[in-house]
């Protein structure tokens, strides 16, 4: 029944390229995920592992701080979602005094990872407001 969140802002890899390894680990186990993350090549992957591994360390200290009992093989990731950061723009010089824009893009990642309990109380809360 713990829902923790963890986030990263400003991270120095475009949106399009976090959004291809975020859904390799949407909807697994948290553990899995960071087996997958572990040896996934995008170059995305390391900083979504650190994430993921946080968010587990913050429902960790979620769990102790509400002194309830907290199995970590239980926590799957419930939403993951990259928003676009701000972009760095910098020129680069070419021919004939021209300036050629570089954008340089940022992203900020948000992991939720959740127990099934609480993804249950979450739908049937949905479905109410109905």
């Amino acid at each position: 029944m713990v829902e923790s969140i963890a986030r990263v802002r400003h991270i120095r890899v475009t949106p399009q390229k976090a959004r291809r390894v975020i859904e390799l680990i949407r909807g697994k186990q948290a553990h899995e995920a960071l087996a997958i993350l572990k040896f996934a090549p995008q170059a995305a992957s390391e900083p979504v592992y650190k994430l993921v591994a946080s968010a587990i360390a913050n429902a960790r200290v979620k769990a102790d701080g509400t002194n309830s009992f907290l199995d970590e093989r239980d926590l799957y990731v419930s939403r993951v979602f990259v928003d676009e950061g701000t972009t760095l723009k910098r020129f680069q010089p070419r021919a004939q005094g021209r300036a050629f824009r570089i954008n340089k893009r940022t992203s900020h990642i948000t992991v939720v990872l959740a127990t099934p309990e609480e993804a249950e109380v979450a739908a049937t809360s949905k479905k109410a407001s109905k």
